[in-house]
């Protein structure tokens, strides 16, 4: 016990009651999220009307986008392979490890990181709610392909308990290129060398690539999830926004 209590007060910053506690928030935010998210809306009809209206306005506005590069994945195996880890670990995998190495070596960012992460997620929820849409991967008519199924069935959104966890029309925003940005953003303000800054750097875009590609969110998800983003970063560094406001009008 003493060995414990010891590696605590060494390694840890504040010990081990206050990592059981942001574990606990951690866990139980992840779990209610789930929950949320799967019974939010499970209306197909909306869902798809709403879906049909997203491809309609980026026909309109630019093109499928989704199509080309889901064209340039299939062209390698290893792509394939690649995009599909990306979508599968870039939320909770990613997230979790990247938190716990800055609560342990870059504790002053932490809480900044966590509530950005908390806000993002929670508004995202809200739009789920109020805007349920089907993902591509339900348009094969479009050219869509579900890459998940096509690498592995057992990745595929409809399999055992992948399809009890998640909520099938939850494309709109895209939490995978909102965190993505959230995580890229402040792992490259955490990290001291160059190389990793700029890996950092690039990992939102290639998330935002990896969730098109796959077809699982439409370019337009992207967009909107990125801005889902900044607003969970203002609320999360508003308090250090406004000291930066004050301590400027103090020095004008």
């Amino acid at each position: 016990m003493r060995a414990v209590v010891h590696t605590g007060r060494r390694y840890l910053p504040r010990g081990w009651s206050d990592l059981a506690l942001q574990m606990s928030i951690w866990f139980g935010f992840l779990l209610a999220y789930q929950v949320a998210r799967g019974i939010a809306d499970r209306d197909p009809t909306r869902a798809f009307g709403n879906a049909l209206r997203v491809i309609d306005f980026e026909q309109r506005a630019a093109g499928l986008y989704e199509l080309t590069a889901q064209r340039v994945v299939d062209s390698s195996w290893a792509l394939e392979r690649l995009v599909t880890w990306t979508y599968w670990n870039s939320e909770f995998t990613v997230i979790s490890l990247t938190m716990l190495f800055v609560y342990l070596r870059r504790h002053e960012l932490f809480t900044r990181f966590r509530d950005a992460i908390l806000a993002t997620n929670v508004l995202g929820l809200v739009g789920y709610v109020l805007m349920p849409t089907a993902p591509p991967r339900m348009f094969p008519g479009f050219g869509f392909v579900d890459t998940l199924s096509k690498v592995n069935p057992s990745f595929s959104h409809e399999s055992g308990l992948i399809q009890l966890a998640s909520n099938p029309y939850a494309a709109m925003p895209s939490l995978h290129a909102a965190d993505a940005l959230i995580v890229g953003l402040l792992m490259a303000a955490a990290c001291r060398r160059l190389l990793c800054k700029l890996l950092w750097a690039i990992w939102p875009a290639w998330v935002w690539f990896a969730v098109i590609a796959t077809a699982n969110h439409y370019w337009l998800d992207v967009v909107v999830g990125v801005l889902v983003a900044l607003v969970g970063l203002g609320l999360a560094l508003g308090r250090d926004l406004r000291r930066v406001r004050v301590e400027a009008q103090a020095t004008a």
